[in-house]
């Protein structure tokens, strides 16, 4: 069974989401839309959308793994409040289905997909058009930045996986604890905080 992303971007008006998936050897995305609650007033009532939705989108897909963007400081204290706030419901939903979630900040992902950590939007939205065979109708950008973090989720996994020496990952499939520790102890380089 293949391996399922979900990526989102939290938004306290609209969260975007994406869930990437790779099929005979290609990037595919299977879904990339938003959440919208543009139209609700109370702050809280979006939170519980969130939630119930992501919760929704994870019974539909399935994913094997998560990452969400995370907000970074703002001039409006309160804006990013509701940020945070909406990155957290998402989280909820996700690891209240057991699922891993990882988080990334937008320079992180913008430079995972073009090199350039302070790339344009237009830019990485570029680059994904020519990565990932992506639904047919156009995306909006919370659902194009959604896709962003789901890319660059399933690249660091790739980098992981393929960072483990050969000897290693056969010791890995029959004690995971102590290979990994192995691995650990003797790469300090290789690991990141």
């Amino acid at each position: 069974m293949a391996d399922i992303f979900l990526g989102i971007d939290p938004g306290s008006r609209t969260t975007g989401y994406a869930v990437l998936t790779k099929e005979n050897g290609k990037l595919v995305a299977m879904r990339c839309d938003t959440i919208n609650m543009a139209h609700m007033d109370d702050h809280a009532d979006r939170l519980q959308h969130i939630f119930d939705k992501v919760s929704k989108i994870i019974a539909s897909f399935h994913p094997t793994s998560c990452a969400v963007e995370t907000p970074v400081y703002g001039v409006d204290p309160l804006a990013m409040l509701k940020l945070g706030r909406a990155q957290a419901a998402a989280m909820l939903a996700i690891t209240n289905n057991s699922i891993p979630v990882t988080e990334y900040y937008p320079k992180q992902v913008k430079k995972s997909i073009t090199g350039n950590g302070n790339a344009s939007k237009e830019q990485v939205a570029f680059m994904l058009r020519k990565m990932v065979k992506l639904p047919e109708e156009k995306l909006s950008k919370d659902a194009t930045d959604a896709l962003a973090v789901a890319w660059c989720h399933l690249m660091k996994q790739n980098s992981i996986q393929n960072r483990i020496p050969k000897s290693n990952k056969k010791t890995h499939q029959n004690n995971s604890t102590s290979s990994w520790e192995s691995f650990a102890a003797n790469n300090p380089d290789r690991i990141s905080e």
